[in-house]
């Protein structure tokens, strides 16, 4: 039903509204809130038969376009005349495509297949789910264009075609930007383009001689972190006048392992162990016929065998060669190791054994004795907020359940006894009482005394902030100063890259993105602010781009030529903020 031009006077004033039919009388008094300063319970607004009521439909009110409204009432506060909004309200049907996509809560933006490029499509929006480097990217300044402005002009619009500029982050850069101006499948041209000038291996043509052919998402996403970890760099946190650049890769998705090579036992004697350290960019997690869950695939991974020169023994030997993580970084790639190369067939074969992964994981056990004694104070304190929470919320539920049992006894055992005058009198009381929200106290000296919802929240809130406190506390100090570690051991998962069929030269490859929950106002929280999660995911099939629940993350443990997860992107968990405490 269309809206209806109506005046509404005010102190003097002729404010023009819309009058929805179809809405009432509460959603009116906001409208004329947010032009007068006035609010909605200090408004009296004058209709036909007196006051409007915040539950009156307005279409009751049969208004005509023009007709003039009385309204009466001033502002709590300031009783001075507010000033119009500067900025004029814009609905949705009036806003462009692009504040649409940039709307929160907004389904985002697929990707179109290009021809057997659904490899890259879920590479590309399972990194798109760090905001880190969205926020590093949009900083970043492209090397200059030797082709000439023209081409660079058309880059900028996706279509510098094969001519396009073979900086990879920027192009990278301007793709995410106009993904996020639109919720079309978007065709990523110029990444495109980009990347296989970078990369040739991506250019290779089908077998057939038609296209192009099919290529591992593992390879890919190898290929663009490693470009961004050479090209995409951030200001340290040094304290002196000049701050040094460092790979933002380096920072936040790149962890440390200390190494040891052990030589073969009948060199024992004769050879020392080799001590090292090595970045790495992702955890491997091996597949055979004992694996069955994520972490005995990382175990079999940090210990493997290498054949070496044995200058002790004059030959070549079995070395041992084992890791653990010294530096645990913000965001962990793990890579399922599901292909391997069939020579009897010629290509690359899949591992379709089922192997299951946690939504959070603990990589304590995988580090060095020193990160561990660093880690576990802040893992065992999480889990100790945890499981009090957790207390919490049953005892509240079983007090509850008690208080209601006792009430409802009560009552029988008054119905029995009352006359029906007295059983009137005392059913009108207790719905009075309720709808005051007053709970009534245990008698007979209980010693269980019932508290109100307020009372448990207070309480709540206290241990909560109590707890927090203490949390950051068991911070260790050098991976606090560490901004871009996990400080805790603890990670959640945030992105899944899957592929289904037999082999990595042939199937189809999808992404599932963890959803970022909307900012709702909390006075609780830091800022006024938090973030509020649904627990659902965004599942990208190329364009296509739906809602899924977690159960659906649950049945991606592979098991034959379905949808298995190959690579797992996941994010420390959050820990409280200095200025959090200080709140």
């Amino acid at each position: 039903m269309a809206t209806i031009p109506v005046i509404v006077k005010h102190q003097g004033k002729k404010h023009e509204v819309e009058l929805d039919p179809e809405s009432n009388g509460e959603t009116f008094k906001s409208q004329l809130y947010s032009l007068t300063g006035v609010e909605p319970e200090r408004q009296k607004i004058l209709v036909k038969g007196g006051q409007l009521k915040d539950d009156t439909i307005l279409s009751s009110l049969n208004a005509k376009p023009g007709q003039t409204f009385m309204m009466m009432g001033t502002p709590s506060g300031d009783t001075s005349a507010l000033e119009k909004p500067k900025e004029k309200i814009k609905f949705m049907e009036d806003m462009t495509a692009a504040e649409i996509a940039k709307q929160e809560g907004a389904i985002p933006a697929g990707l179109q297949n290009l021809g057997n490029t659904c490899y890259l499509n879920s590479t590309l929006q399972v990194l798109k789910s760090v905001p880190e480097m969205q926020e590093t990217l949009a900083l970043y300044k492209a090397e200059p264009a030797a082709s000439g402005s023209n081409l660079q002009s058309l880059s900028q619009l996706g279509l510098g075609g094969l001519g396009s500029s073979a900086d990879l982050t920027a192009s990278l850069r301007d793709l995410y930007k106009q993904m996020s101006e639109t919720q079309e499948g978007f065709p990523p041209l110029m990444f495109l383009n980009s990347l296989r000038t970078a990369f040739p291996q991506f250019a290779q043509k089908a077998k057939t001689g038609h296209g192009y052919a099919q290529q591992d998402a593992e390879e890919a996403w190898s290929q663009i972190v490693s470009q961004l970890r050479q090209k995409l760099k951030i200001s340290s946190d040094s304290s002196s006048e000049k701050k040094e650049a460092i790979s933002f890769i380096d920072r936040y998705l790149a962890g440390t392992f200390e190494t040891t090579l052990t030589p073969p036992a009948e060199a024992v004697d004769k050879e020392e162990p080799i001590h090292g350290a090595e970045t790495f960019l992702k955890l491997d997690c091996h597949i055979d016929k004992d694996i069955n869950h994520l972490r005995d695939g990382i175990v079999a991974s940090l210990s493997e065998e290498i054949e070496k020169k044995s200058e002790a023994l004059g030959r070549d030997a079995i070395y041992t060669k084992t890791s653990r993580i010294s530096r645990a970084p913000k965001y962990l790639t793990v890579h399922f190791v599901r292909f391997f190369w069939k020579r009897e067939v010629g290509k690359k074969a899949k591992i379709m054994r089922k192997v299951t992964f946690p939504s959070e994981l603990d990589v304590v056990e995988f580090c060095t004795e020193k990160l561990r004694k660093q880690l576990i104070p802040v893992r065992d304190k999480v889990r100790e907020i945890r499981k009090d929470e957790h207390d919490i919320q049953r005892a509240r539920k079983r007090q509850k359940l008690r208080h209601k049992e006792e009430e409802d006894r009560k009552h029988d055992d008054a119905m029995a006894e009352a006359a029906p005058l007295k059983k009137a009198q005392e059913a009108k009381e207790r719905k009075e009482a309720e709808k005051s929200g007053k709970a009534k106290q245990p008698e007979n000296n209980e010693s269980d005394v019932y508290k109100t919802d307020a009372e448990y929240e207070a309480e709540r809130e206290a241990s909560i902030k109590a707890a927090k406190k203490e949390l950051y506390a068991a911070i260790d100090p050098d991976l606090a100063a560490d901004e871009g570690s996990n400080r805790s051991g603890l990670y959640e998962l945030r992105g899944v890259i899957t592929h289904q069929g037999a082999s990595a030269d042939s199937g189809h490859y999808t992404s599932y993105v963890k959803k970022t929950g909307r900012m709702v106002d909390d006075p609780k929280a830091p800022g006024g602010k938090r973030r509020e999660e649904d627990g659902k995911w965004w599942w990208f099939n190329d364009d296509k781009v739906s809602e899924v629940d977690l159960e659906k993350i649950e049945t991606l443990a592979g098991g034959g030529e379905s949808h298995s997860a190959l690579i797992l992107l996941y994010r420390a968990i959050d820990l409280p903020s200095k200025e959090e405490i200080e709140s």
